[in-house]
């Protein structure tokens, strides 16, 4: 039965008023005509239309036509803004330092127990002293494939108990019977470089133990370090020092890097310079968290930017370094475009004395020498059109397959930074599901 009421003459039937018409007759007197009524409605639905307005004007960004599900990165690239805006409005006021608070709200949305599965057992443990979640796969072969993972974020973000790490991890340890262990190592800003790079090391040296590998069951012969943009930072510097290593029993087979970021020396690469502002890695981030890993004063962050702490005046940096990530000789044409080199004659004086990490290969893996690159395991690396990295594992790919290391460069043509880790719900990304098939199919076929 519908309930008939009447407030000065106006007659509504319940179940089929609008919400806002019900409120604003329930509100008003008896003596309120009912135009009147109309006037209060009209306003909440401006009001309603300006608020979508400004949700949609955030939200909205002009993207390239070729990235891949332009709406879903938009998505992804507002939530990721608020955070980072949550974050220095924190600072600003004296709560905290803003990478703490993004931090908390990240691990918030994301961090997940170590739940196994009738698949898949999973444990939170130490690895040479360094926090570790570990997946080892039930049944299967006697020995297992073993790789050693180092998640993304900046040096400064991320755990290896994020949701989308964990089910990279699960995925990669069911498919290819391995055993994986995802390496939680220090975060910026407490621990800055060489820290992080130390943390890994030792990581990587007590998985390749002949301790490790016989309680895991690990065929020494079949394993892999890797990692994603700052962790794809982390594994190639890991695979250069160990390859060198000649008191090492067992070295690792492959090294599989994902979007890494390789150098700090030129932020105007023909991809810095096309992606500067495509999300959810913007070329000013990218130099904030370079100076944050570094330790160093982040009001640099302008020079970098400028490439003024790279300009030729600097007796930091030799011809022989300014080779080895010289990008129009190194990056294919195509991607090159019409993009030039910006090359300073005169720079900001004493940047690489005062911070010298920028010329650390440890720090910045594509300055290494032929001589070392040559001792390295065979390399996948993954690209994205859209990334600002693009060019730091393209320069590498050239560079590890003229010391005469075999090289697969996965390139995705619709890709953009961080795509892998969104291959899952809620975000689901379609180059995040093919990449991510990808990296695992080049795993199953050379590890």
């Amino acid at each position: 039965m519908c309930r008939r009421s009447s407030v000065s003459g106006v007659h509504t039937d319940s179940p089929t008023s609008s919400k806002d018409e019900r409120f604003l007759l329930g509100a008003l007197s008896p003596q309120v005509g009912s135009s009147q009524v109309w006037v209060p409605a009209m306003r909440l639905r401006v009001v309603g239309a300006v608020l979508l307005s400004a949700v949609a004007y955030y939200v909205y960004l002009p993207l390239p036509s070729g990235v891949s599900e332009p709406w879903k990165l938009m998505l992804l690239d507002a939530l990721f803004r608020g955070f980072m805006q949550a974050g220095n409005m924190a600072q600003a006021l004296g709560f905290c330092h803003h990478v703490h608070l993004l931090n908390r709200m990240v691990s918030f949305v994301e961090d997940v127990q170590p739940l196994s599965s009738a698949a898949t057992l999973v444990t939170d443990s130490l690895l040479g002293g360094v926090n570790t979640r570990v997946f080892v796969p039930k049944g299967g072969r006697k020995l297992k494939r073993g790789v050693i993972y180092f998640h993304g974020g900046g040096w400064a973000l991320g755990s290896a108990r994020m949701r989308s790490y964990d089910l990279l991890c699960r995925k990669m340890s069911e498919e290819l019977d391995a055993v994986v262990m995802s390496v939680d190592y220090r975060l910026a800003p407490e621990a800055v470089f060489p820290d992080q790079y130390d943390d890994v090391l030792v990581a990587a040296r007590a998985f390749l133990s002949a301790d490790v590998l016989q309680r895991y069951g690990i065929d020494p012969e079949r394993t892999c370090v890797s990692g994603d943009s700052a962790g794809g930072n982390l594994a190639a510097a890991v695979a250069q020092t160990l390859g060198s290593d000649h008191s090492l029993k067992h070295k690792f087979k492959v090294q599989a890097l994902i979007y890494p970021v390789l150098q700090a020396l030129d932020f105007n690469t023909a991809s810095y310079q096309q992606n500067r502002v495509v999300p959810i890695l913007y070329r000013r981030t990218m130099a904030h968290f370079w100076l944050l890993y570094l330790g160093a004063d982040l009001s640099l962050e302008p020079v970098l930017l400028s490439n003024n702490h790279s300009s030729l005046d600097e007796p930091g940096i030799d011809a022989g370094a300014r080779s080895k990530l010289s990008w129009s000789a190194l990056v294919p044409p195509e991607h090159r475009k019409h993009f030039q080199p910006v090359v300073r004659q005169t720079g900001t004086p004493g940047v690489v004395e005062a911070v010298p990490a920028l010329m650390d290969v440890r720090a910045a893996p594509l300055l290494a020498d032929a001589q070392v690159l040559t001792r390295t395991p065979k390399a996948y690396v993954m690209t994205c059109e859209f990334d600002v990295l693009r060019d730091d594992g393209m320069m590498y790919v050239r560079r590890l397959r003229e010391s005469g290391v075999a090289v697969t460069n996965d390139h995705y043509e619709d890709g953009f930074h961080g795509c892998m880790v969104f291959a899952n719900l809620p975000m689901m990304s379609s180059v995040g599901r093919r990449s991510m098939n990808g990296y695992i199919r080049w795993l199953d076929h050379n590890l």
